[in-house]
């Protein structure tokens, strides 16, 4: 049995996710308030037997990382978010101006990544860290790393849709047996 477990970390707040838009491989900041959500990240996360930090290549993960003092032992470009192509900065209300009923799970995006090409990354970032023992934390982006969650228990990766995570919120995926489940989702902070 595997003793892999995963901490998954959403980077801390950027002016886009504030006003929820779509942000995939547009490589905008942290704001202020997403400074301050990473710098109280070690007082909040389950630290205890983390072996390995790894990031998304965008700066707004990495930043989160070095604020949280954390030691990054790989930038992985699977963990970048998902190519939205033409709805990237956009608001899903916009989008639904032009398109009524869209939603990015059901319709997907033009120009961009399908949800199975974003599952297809996640289970990459799976099963390399599947080949260590112990907690890897994946530093990364809200639909990338709920698309995780999903893979990770065996749900489709339209399963994402069915999870959130708020900006510097965290999750635990590990075991119950045999069996990989979610031991902690999203916890209210403090």
């Amino acid at each position: 049995m595997t003793t892999t477990r995963l901490l998954l970390v959403r980077h801390g707040e950027t002016d886009w996710s504030q006003t929820r838009r779509h942000t995939g491989r547009t490589d905008i900041p942290l704001n202020e308030a997403g400074e301050a959500q990473a710098r109280a990240l070690p007082a909040v996360l389950p630290l205890q037997g983390v072996v390995a930090v790894w990031t998304s290549p965008l700066r707004r993960a990495v930043d989160t990382a070095r604020l949280a003092g954390l030691a990054v032992d790989r930038v992985d470009p699977d963990l970048v978010e998902w190519d939205y192509g033409a709805v990237e900065g956009r608001t899903t209300e916009e989008v639904r101006e032009e398109l009524p009923g869209w939603d990015v799970w059901t319709h997907g995006v033009q120009d961009g990544e399908t949800v199975y090409e974003v599952g297809a990354r996640a289970d990459r970032v799976i099963a390399r860290a599947k080949e260590l023992d112990g907690t890897v934390m994946l530093v990364a982006h809200a639909h990338l790393l709920r698309i995780v969650g999903a893979r990770w228990i065996g749900m489709v990766a339209t399963g994402g849709r069915s999870f959130t995570l708020d900006p510097a919120g965290w999750a635990v995926l590990g075991w119950e047996r045999d069996t990989p489940v979610v031991e902690r989702w999203n916890p209210p902070r403090s």
